[in-house]
């Protein structure tokens, strides 16, 4: 190998590790979301000034509260802002239960499917019906009876229907949610 070449072969891997480097950063970055600490517990070494943006702010304005926001453009080009905030000693003080039935609505892989595609495009019970896995008739209509009822949905005139504006970014904040 000539000195050149041990030049370039050198240059290249400096390339490759500041590649891997931005790679690395760039995955931790995308993991940040979820990065949190525990009561009182000291801040981790990955610069969670950066992580924590969002709750640095959320704490400047407000103090002890919790917050989600989102800006979504759906796959048929609609796009949505949403933020929603309550406090802390709001939400622990609430009666709970009143969001079962909310919450319930949404606890069927159906009604999700639904909402999925509702949200994706397919607004006619023409074309949800068509979907074999949403399955017959009479059940497709129960599970968008059960959403209108709890509010994820709406008709938007007969036999079609649409996830309101503002439970769009509050959907898929529970969605969110469920990751793990």
């Amino acid at each position: 190998m000539t000195g050149s070449e041990g030049n370039d072969l050198a240059e290249r891997l400096a390339r490759l590790e500041e590649r891997v480097a931005r790679l690395e950063g760039s995955d931790r970055a995308s993991r940040a979301h979820v990065v949190g600490t525990q009561k009182g517990t000291e801040e981790s070494e990955d610069d969670p000034g950066e992580v924590f943006w969002a709750l640095r702010a959320l704490k400047e304005r407000v103090g002890d509260a919790v917050l989600f926001t989102g800006s979504v453009t759906l796959p048929d080009g609609e796009h949505y802002e949403w933020q929603q905030g309550h406090t802390s000693s709001e939400l622990v003080a609430d009666d709970w239960s009143q969001a079962a039935d909310a919450l319930s609505a949404l606890a069927h892989p159906v009604r999700l499917m639904l909402l999925r595609e509702i949200l994706c495009g397919a607004h006619g019970t023409a074309e949800l019906a068509a979907d074999e896995r949403l399955g017959t008739t009479g059940q497709l209509y129960h599970h968008l009876r059960q959403l209108v009822a709890a509010g994820w949905l709406r008709t938007t005139a007969r036999g079609r229907y649409a996830v309101p504006g503002e439970r769009v970014v509050p959907i898929l904040t529970i969605l969110a949610a469920t990751r793990r």
